[in-house]
């Protein structure tokens, strides 16, 4: 009798692999998991996702960006795909391919007006590329979402993905140290 993983088991094991990367730091493991749940279930989209951001916080942003273009191509009409164009976003600033990076965040905010990463990625490729006025623009959406955010305490918490282009991009933005 062939053994058989369904949905949820390949889901669970993508996002644990996600969660290995992004609490352990163990990326081999983690790379491990989500590539063995894509392998079990190549159509699932939300496998694909989880990989991504993985290999995102992994520091393979090329590779991020290629989990996150098949979790589109999968599901592209999927209300939650917000959350996949500012994946991309942040790994086009760790790639320095900061027009890209804006345009995945600007899909993202016509998504979800509501969803703060968003102009977080948007405001450090804005500032990478000397748009002040625009990067200013979405600080104050950005500020308006999380009065209080804190660039140190994005850091102490780990929250950058270890993606020194993205914190240096919200310190040109103007975001608050």
């Amino acid at each position: 009798m062939a053994l058989s993983i369904d949905g949820n088991a390949t889901l669970a094991l993508s996002m644990l692999g996600r969660a290995t990367a992004g609490f352990s730091g163990d990326f081999d493991t983690a790379k491990e998991m989500v590539d063995r749940a894509v392998a079990l279930n190549p159509n699932s989209f939300r496998a694909w996702e989880e990989r991504g951001w993985a290999y995102l916080t992994a520091g393979q942003p090329e590779e991020a960006i290629r989990s996150f273009e098949r979790r589109i191509r999968l599901s592209p009409f999927d209300p939650l795909l917000f959350a996949t164009f500012a994946g991309m976003s942040v790994a086009f600033i760790g790639l320095g391919r900061f027009d890209e990076a804006v345009s995945a965040a600007k899909k993202a905010v016509r998504q979800n007006p509501l969803f703060p990463f968003t102009y977080r990625c948007l405001a450090s490729a804005l500032a990478h590329l000397g748009r002040e006025a625009e990067a200013r623009e979405a600080v104050a959406g950005l500020l308006e979402l999380e009065p209080d955010f804190r660039i140190s305490e994005r850091v102490a918490r780990g929250d950058v993905l270890g993606l020194q282009l993205y914190i240096d991009g919200l310190r040109k933005a103007g975001l608050p140290e």
